[in-house]
């Protein structure tokens, strides 16, 4: 289809189904459309991808996207088609048709949106390709992708500076987390160093319920959490691929539908695991972090970690694929000494230099301080990425907060273990010295003999180790790159160790997994059966096409048909997410799923349903019939065509000229008084 329309909210309403933009949404589709230089940093399910996708309806030429997973790409295409977009990628995944549709489009001049890998930029082919269609704009999807200490990096998304430079387009870079360093690396290298237009939109999820717990049975607290949340498509990372196979088996012998994802698959079978993913619900997913980028299914209703990830924006990438369509989603994480041990030697193991690697270690810390955090946890979240926070009443914390007691001379005790034996051994030594444990290498080192040997009897073992990890939390101390481990004070210690501040610890509670309540229904008993028939009929469809259920429609707008009911195709036209191109295809089905029934109507007239017109239109077809006959009866039979009358419902109240001319001179002199008086009625 052709768009030659310069406002925005038309299309927002006629093509994506959507009344208004989601905050932050309209300045970022201005600034894109204008042709400035973007960068905008949103959190997943902000709606990122319509802030590229519909400024190129906009634009003159196309606009090419630069997207890091080829099952990613073929979701936003499919989407994009069904809306009535033309949009194509080209992947090494087409098949000759695939391609060869999208090579007559950009040859007809009606492509708008060319999706490709970054990997291609590395053909010079591919290139000189892009030079000769007229790409007026450039968009790239996860841009944090180009930092090199980044937990995602590409490798060829560093080439897309040159791309960009090669046509002397534009360019808009869409990413969900991007802390200062990273944020210093896509100005550099997708933008040369000059600054494009920053648009930073808060990192909240407010409708994600955050939650921690220390392991206790890792196996049982995940099965718990799942079994809470019966019939709910979820993602369990783990660290190994080894623990995805096997808690995927258990959570198919109790009864869940699961299947396992990691990186030492076969390329066909991960693909299957990604297709049965974004087409089946309440499949449940288990799967190293492999499973990561491309995952656009926005009714993921819980994701788990069954072990701890390696920073603040990896677990909250992660974490951020639950609930996209803004529907209440729930999240655990599990923690435990294995897990810190095992990320202190993933950084330290390394290649990278000292300074990264200490600089990895501070990450791994203050995700340390999201796990033992004594307040509010999307307070401490928000923090991170340098947002303030109210109190959110939607995480563990808040929901019960945590007992605390006075643990400065704890934390002093464990201070002076560290200065005493020259910031030289880890934890488990220290505790061994505080504890009075004449262990082999405490008599080898004579730390028997120092003044804090068995000063800490007061803590058992696991209760010091709680003490370390919220010091580490804290950034009170840090892990030592250059003496494998060794714990080394930090600054804001040094206050706690002269006795100038006091600090307050958690008390390492054990506390096992799903054991809140399940999350809150999604709609009320009375709705949930018409949702389920809602979904039954969208999951008949997508199969049909083979396509994933949400490219239909997503639960978000499934939600809002069972609790509004719409009973015409004009009620359904008002629901959020359904575009002109959907109600006209199926928009009478879904009707006919709430009432048992639908109208007929001509498809002029189901394009003024989109429009919000409709019943305007309706008001016009009584009015013509009441004139089919003259005002005295009598007159020979005459009428507009239905596409006509939609040429009419579009017009102003006062363009009596342009009515005269769409009419002719006869129809003028039989309907134009009444037709205005319509018009006018109507505004």
């Amino acid at each position: 289809m052709t768009i030659t329309q310069t406002s925005a909210l038309p299309l927002l309403r006629d093509i994506f189904g959507y009344d208004a933009f989601r905050p932050g949404q309209e300045e970022i589709v201005d600034a894109v459309t204008a042709g400035e230089n973007v960068l905008a940093i949103m959190p997943t399910g902000g709606g990122k991808s319509l802030c590229f996708q519909l400024p190129a309806l906009m634009r003159d030429g196309i606009t090419v996207v630069i997207s890091p997973l080829i099952a990613l790409m073929r979701d936003q295409v499919r989407a994009l088609q069904e809306a009535g977009v033309c949009a194509g990628a080209l992947t090494s995944g087409n098949t000759e048709e695939e391609t060869e549709a999208v090579w007559d489009a950009i040859e007809e001049g009606r492509l708008k949106l060319l999706y490709m890998a970054p990997e291609r930029l590395a053909s010079g082919a591919a290139m000189g390709m892009l030079r000769r269609i007229g790409v007026s704009f450039i968009a790239v999807d996860e841009a944090h992708c180009v930092s090199q200490w980044g937990h995602d990096f590409r490798p060829d998304y560093l080439r897309i500076g040159e791309l960009r430079r090669a046509l002397d387009v534009p360019l808009a870079a869409f990413t969900a987390t991007a802390d200062q360093e990273t944020q210093e690396e896509i100005v550099q290298k997708l933008f040369d160093g000059e600054a494009p237009r920053a648009f930073l939109r808060g990192f909240d999820r407010p409708n994600i319920h955050l939650a921690f717990a220390a392991k206790d049975s890792p196996r049982r607290q995940i099965l718990d959490f799942a079994a809470a949340r019966p019939g709910q498509s979820g993602i369990v990372y783990c660290g190994t691929r080894a623990k995805t196979e096997d808690l995927s088996n258990a959570l198919n012998a109790a009864g869940h539908t699961a299947c396992f994802y990691h990186g030492g698959m076969d390329a066909e079978d991960r693909r299957i695991v990604e297709t049965r993913f974004a087409r089946e619900d309440g499949l449940i997913v288990v799967a190293t972090v492999a499973f990561g980028m491309g995952i656009d299914k926005p009714d993921i209703r819980w994701v788990a970690h069954a072990d701890l990830s390696k920073s603040i924006e990896a677990y909250y990438q992660e974490i951020g694929r639950a609930g996209r369509d803004g529907a209440p989603a729930e999240t655990l994480t599990l923690f435990g000494p294995e897990d810190i041990r095992l990320r202190r030697n993933q950084i330290d193991e390394g290649l990278a230099p000292a300074e990264r690697r200490a600089a990895d270690h501070a990450r791994l810390n203050a995700l340390l301080g999201l796990a033992e955090a004594m307040t509010c946890r999307r307070q401490t979240l928000l923090a991170y990425f340098g947002e303030a926070a109210e109190p959110c009443g939607n995480c563990d914390l808040c929901d019960t907060p945590p007992a605390t007691f006075d643990g400065t001379t704890s934390v002093r005790k464990a201070l002076s273990a560290i200065l005493r034996t020259d910031e030289t051994y880890g934890s488990g030594h220290l505790i061994d010295i505080l504890l009075g444990n004449t262990t082999d290498r405490v008599r080898a080192r004579r730390h028997d003999d120092l003044s804090v040997f068995g000063c800490g009897q007061e803590h058992s073992k696991a209760e010091w180790q709680a003490v370390f990890r919220q010091m580490m939390g804290r950034d009170l101390v840090r892990p030592d790159p250059e003496r494998h481990g060794a714990l080394r004070m930090t600054e804001p210690a040094l206050p706690i160790l002269k006795g100038e501040a006091s600090i307050t610890l958690r008390k390492d509670t054990i506390k096992a997994a799903g054991r809140r309540p399940a999350v809150k229904a999604l709609v009320s008993d009375e709705d949930a059966p018409l949702l389920s028939a809602l979904k039954a009929k969208r999951r008949a469809l997508a199969e049909a096409q083979k396509v994933p259920a949400y490219v239909i429609f997503p639960d978000r707008t499934l939600i809002e048909m069972a609790e509004n009911r719409p009973q015409t195709l004009d009620a359904m036209a008002r629901i959020s997410g359904v575009g002109a191109k959907k109600l006209d295809r199926y928009g009478a089905e879904f009707v006919a799923v709430i009432s048992g029934e639908t109208e007929e109507l001509h498809p002029a007239r189901r394009k003024l349903a989109a429009r919000g017109v409709g019943e305007l239109y309706d008001q016009l077809l009584e009015v013509q019939g009441q004139l089919l006959y003259g005002t005295c009866g009598t007159l020979k039979p005459l009428t507009c065509s239905a596409s006509m009358l939609a040429k009419v419902a579009a017009l102003r109240a006062d363009d009596e000229a342009g009515l005269a001319r769409l009419l002719g001179e006869r129809r003028t002199e039989r309907f134009s008084s009444a037709f205005l008086d319509v018009l006018r009625g109507a505004g």
